[in-house]
């Protein structure tokens, strides 16, 4: 064990911010930084983010939490051990080998440009919608990178023509990420004049593209084959937790090993400590909720996903997971902000929510970009419904709230069904820890309570996707053990629980208000302007 001046760091780069951060090896925080980038909107449904703007978003976030740490007295020339890092998941990239530059703004994941394709291959295979799920786990979904890859090969010249000619590189985002902090195309190697940026990804962020066989851990060639993508093009899969490579020189932790990578949702898992039937619903842009199950793979009867939960090392025990992806939850609060401009901070809402005692009737669908689990509508768009002349600000606020709620109890609600199915776990097994920024939120807590009817923890460090990334790293150089990562005691500690006060008879009437409400946000998409 390294017992001085050990300290790790965590790339966490999201939806709309990026941030690093540093911890000591009692898991304190000792210096971090964020910072938003630009959200791009070419076209309704479409989402995409500049990736050179996102990499020095990961510059900017570094040097400023290296100088606040410094400042505060840590010497992290020779205790920075290693970096890990923690990204959003299926957002896509291709890039130029040679230059290292994008070849088109990254596709981000809940972009729905590729509906139309999404269509045309459950018309072409014969299981439709569920043709690859045998084998990844992930029903045919505009949500997936395959998708995204597809459309970029099919409506980008510059993306066919890098393809063609051998130029071209594909990754999510912690590929992209590695390959520049490693060196990307501007680092050479003098003595064989090769390019020494790393191109790799890791199983988590590989099970999220429809394109890895969750058994084999690698690359499906027979669905490779059948969507026309090169294996040339794709990144090499390792585990969560191992050194993959050093930062090079130009960036501010140069020297320093990369030695955990995770898709966010499962660093959250990670830093949550759920071990096999332990679930965690992380509220960000989106929400997500995964439960543990063990070293099976659980195929679900109700819209779930069966994916990757962790594998903390090369040799390591694979974790799966179910899990139900919620498109649009602190999207929603943003939206109120800025496109409404009913608040002027995300903090506003619960102020405001809380000046009713109810929504008055009304609910609210944010299918922006259509529905995911347990649903999966694309073609979903958002409603509010129940409106009279007695809404008011505070009711909308409070059903945006409500919303983000509503999804995860329907996740939860397939997960319950599924697990007492397949694993005979029954409703009462699940605990149900919570994170994510929107986390902090109190009154969304108690609504979620109220809705689940059952008990929500919030640990003191809502920040566990950052966390997890860290343990990650730190498991992979000697700074932790597993079993130290995996104790709850410093997670109850600081906890926050949160009991259900509605009673179950008003609680059952909500959720059959809240599934007439998602009905009338079926088959939007394609109204007139």
């Amino acid at each position: 064990m390294l017992k001085k001046e050990a300290f790790i760091g965590a790339i966490d780069q999201g939806t709309t911010s990026t941030r690093f951060i540093i911890y000591d090896q009692s898991y304190q925080v000792i210096g971090s930084h964020q910072m938003e980038f630009t959200q791009f909107f070419p076209q309704a449904g479409w989402v995409e983010h500049n990736p050179v703007e996102i990499l020095e978003s990961v510059r900017v976030c570094m040097s400023k939490a290296i100088d606040k740490a410094t400042e505060d007295g840590h010497n992290l020339d020779s205790g920075l051990k290693a970096i890990g890092v923690t990204n959003q998941r299926e957002t896509t990239v291709v890039w130029s080998k040679s230059t290292g530059l994008p070849l088109y703004n990254a596709i981000v994941w809940m972009d729905v440009r590729t509906s139309s394709i999404c269509r045309r291959l459950e018309e072409q295979f014969p299981g439709g919608k569920y043709h690859f799920l045998e084998t990844c786990g992930l029903p045919i979904s505009t949500y997936f990178s395959a998708v995204k890859l597809l459309w970029l090969l099919e409506n980008v010249d510059s993306v066919k023509r890098a393809v063609e000619s051998g130029d071209a590189l594909f990754g999510t985002i912690d590929t992209w990420l590695i390959w520049n902090l490693t060196g990307g195309s501007h680092s050479v190697d003098p003595t064989q004049n090769t390019v020494t940026g790393l191109h790799v990804t890791d199983v988590s962020n590989a099970s999220r593209t429809m394109l890895m066989n969750l058994k084999t851990l690698d690359w499906d060639t027979p669905t490779l084959e059948t969507l026309g993508i090169p294996s040339e093009i794709l990144p090499k899969i390792v585990s969560n937790s191992e050194i993959i490579g050093n930062v090079a020189v130009g960036w501010p932790t140069a020297g320093v090993p990369i030695a955990g990578c995770l898709g966010d949702q499962h660093a959250a898992m990670v830093g949550q400590a759920c071990r096999k039937g332990e679930a965690k619903s992380t509220y960000g842009t989106g929400a997500f909720i995964l439960l543990n199950t063990g070293e099976e793979i659980i195929k679900s009867n109700h819209g779930l996903l069966s994916t990757i939960a962790y594998k903390l090392g090369p040799n390591a025990p694979t974790n799966y997971a179910l899990e139900g992806s919620i498109a649009i939850a602190g999207a929603a609060v943003q939206w109120l902000r800025d496109s409404l401009g009913i608040i002027q901070t995300a903090p506003e809402i619960e102020d405001l929510a809380n000046k009713v005692d109810n929504t008055g009737g009304i609910y609210f669908v944010p299918a922006f970009n259509g529905l995911f689990a347990p649903w999966w509508k694309d073609d979903a768009r958002g409603v509010l419904v129940g409106i009279t002349r007695f809404t008011n600000r505070s009711h909308i606020a409070r059903a945006v709230l409500e919303s983000i709620c509503f999804q995860a109890n329907d996740v939860l609600d397939s997960m319950h069904k599924d697990s007492k199915e397949k694993a005979g776990v029954t409703y009462e097994d699940f605990l149900l820890r919570v994170d994510g920024g929107a986390s902090a939120n109190n009154l969304l807590m108690q609504i979620q309570a109220d809705l689940l009817g059952s008990p929500v923890i919030r640990p003191g460090d809502i920040e566990t996707t950052a966390l997890g990334a860290a343990y990650a790293a730190g498991l992979a150089v000697g700074v932790w053990t597993e079993d130290e990562i995996f104790s709850t005691v410093q997670l109850e500690a600081k906890a926050t629980t949160f009991y259900p006060k509605l009673e179950e008879e008003q609680r059952k009437k909500k959720v059959e208000s809240w599934y007439k409400a998602v009905t009338r946000s079926f088959e939007l998409a394609n109204l007139s302007l």
